[in-house]
């Protein structure tokens, strides 16, 4: 039953927050924060090689730097479930607050880092506070929007987090570039951590003003009790697998050296939580009372969006610099038109959820994503070039499919994250959101792993009996020509493995609105309510 807007636990006296404008403020004040750990996911990108060479990693060897990106998607994904957990029990306002401190501890100590061993324990704990930030405003927007209007603020949550992967690189760049030649530890790189400072302090001054201090299970007086060594055999689990799945040298192999191991440890650390869910008395997910069959369907649809988004990040980029012959920007360049579309998408889909209903938009979003991908996987030598005709209109053809699987993307940001929240009792709003996101982080890692397999098995099997040029013993005009016609065979072997994962793309984000027939038809929504 919903009252006012706000989420009522039965028994108990509804609380409503400031009505209208304030639940805006309210969700804009947490959408903030959000965007401020999600640009901090993606600072590093532009920054990498200045950062290794502060603490003399060689340009070759980048490998060494990349327990700095491991150790924020650690923290990020490893942490998420308990801390969402933990907001359900003492609120939303106090876990803020927690996750806004230890994001400026976590700055701090990756600001002033001496060594490469303290930016790592900074980012972890700045991945491990920023991470929980998502789940929890999405927990506080279900504390404070019924149903019916819910779909809109989640949205606008979905689209602040998916700016962070379209602004991050490019503030990341700018700050560093405006910073050249401050004093010591300030300068370059390093202000992109201090900056973040003062406005972690804005955001809680904001907090304290418009978020509420109680939330509906609060005030209930019946706050769940916590799990903690389920949140601690899943954050094990989690964790062991980011460790073993991110391969700072996917040119060489699909897991690093350690993969294996820690992909073995990390499943049996799984194993060991559902064992212990089965048996313990208090669990982390709680099954009374949740609706299983759109609650896990949610989880796999956004399982494989994150799977579907990963390939488009590194795929896209590679094709720009592998086929096209852009540099680093130029990929970003052309990829930006992805990312921009999947932040619109989130948006727009947060306005359609209450018209069309989470399972028409969770399909149409995919379907439209699956579309985009075969037109991708089919583009010609130079798609900058080609264009879709539309009667007497031309489509720029780069654009519009990238921008097709983009908006395809974001449009079901929303729709899952509505079926999740209203599949669980308010109690569990804050694991439940932290759940949705972990499916996509680990499906997101997944399919880089699964990315580089079969594009090195495809690469090398085409071109297993590809003769390499010698310059030696014929003309130079004669060497020139074999030398053309083996990077053309290069340049068609590529094509056929981007193909091919653009149309397994494809049919993952098919199976993905497969998935989303299983979350309910309007008339159930509409009698949960």
């Amino acid at each position: 039953m919903t009252v006012a807007g706000t989420t009522h636990v039965p028994g108990t006296a509804p609380v409503a927050p400031a009505p209208g404008r304030g639940r805006g403020v309210a969700v804009g004040v947490g959408g903030a924060t959000v965007l401020l750990a999600a640009l901090d996911a993606y600072v590093v990108v532009t920054v990498l090689v200045d950062i290794a060479a502060s603490f003399k990693v060689p340009i070759n060897h980048l490998e060494r730097a990349s327990p700095m990106v491991t150790g924020f998607l650690l923290g990020y994904v490893a942490g998420m479930p308990l801390l969402g957990k933990l907001s359900d029990r003492y609120g939303r306002r106090p876990l803020i607050y927690t996750c806004l401190t230890g994001f400026i501890i976590g700055s701090v100590l990756t600001a002033a880092a001496p060594n490469l061993t303290m930016l790592v324990v900074g980012r972890s704990l700045q991945g491990l506070a920023g991470g929980a930030l998502l789940p929890v405003t999405m927990a506080l927007v279900a504390d404070l929007f019924d149903q019916r209007r819910r779909p809109v603020a989640l949205g606008a949550v979905g689209a602040a987090q998916e700016l962070g992967s379209v602004f991050g690189p490019l503030y990341g760049a700018g700050v560093a570039a405006l910073a050249v030649g401050w004093p010591g530890l300030f300068a370059g790189w390093r202000a992109i951590f201090w900056i973040n400072i003062p406005l972690a302090v804005i955001a809680i001054i904001l907090v304290a003003r418009f978020v509420p201090a109680r939330s509906p299970v609060e005030a209930s007086g019946r706050r769940p009790r916590i799990d903690v060594v389920g949140g601690l055999l899943l954050a094990l689990g989690l964790g062991l697998l980011v460790v073993g799945l991110y391969n700072p040298d996917p040119q060489r192999a699909v897991l690093p050296p350690w993969g294996p191991r820690f992909v073995l440890a990390g499943l049996v650390g799984l194993v060991l939580f559902v064992v212990w869910e089965a048996f313990a008395r208090t669990k982390l997910v709680d099954p009374a009372g949740m609706r299983k069959r759109p609650f896990f369907a949610a989880l796999g649809a956004s399982l494989l969006a994150g799977g579907a988004l990963m390939v488009t990040l590194v795929d896209v980029q590679l094709i720009a610099q592998s086929l096209l012959d852009l540099n680093s920007l130029g990929g970003a360049v052309i990829l930006a038109r992805f990312l921009v579309a999947l932040a619109a998408g989130a948006l727009l889909g947060g306005l359609l959820t209450g018209w069309m209903g989470e399972r028409a938009l969770t399909v149409l979003g995919l379907t439209m994503a699956a579309g985009g991908y075969l037109l991708i996987a089919y583009w010609p030598a130079d798609p900058r070039a080609a264009h879709h005709e539309l009667g007497p209109v031309l489509l720029p053809r780069i654009d519009t499919d990238l921008v097709l699987a983009g908006v395809g993307l974001g449009l079901v940001v929303a729709p899952l994250a509505s079926a999740v929240l209203r599949a669980v009792p308010p109690a569990q709003h804050g694991v439940a959101s932290a759940g949705l996101v972990v499916a996509r982080m680990v499906g997101m890692l997944v399919g880089v792993a699964a990315l580089s397999a079969w594009g090195f098995h495809r690469f090398a099997e085409l071109t297993t009996n590809l003769p390499t040029p010698l310059p030696f013993g014929i003309t130079t005009e004669e060497y020139n020509a074999q030398l053309a016609v083996y990077n053309a065979a290069l340049d068609a072997a590529l094509r056929v493995e981007y193909r091919e994962i653009f149309v397994a793309t494809a049919a993952i984000c098919g199976l993905g609105a497969l998935l989303g027939l299983f979350l309910g038809r309007r008339r159930e929504v509409a009698r949960s309510e």
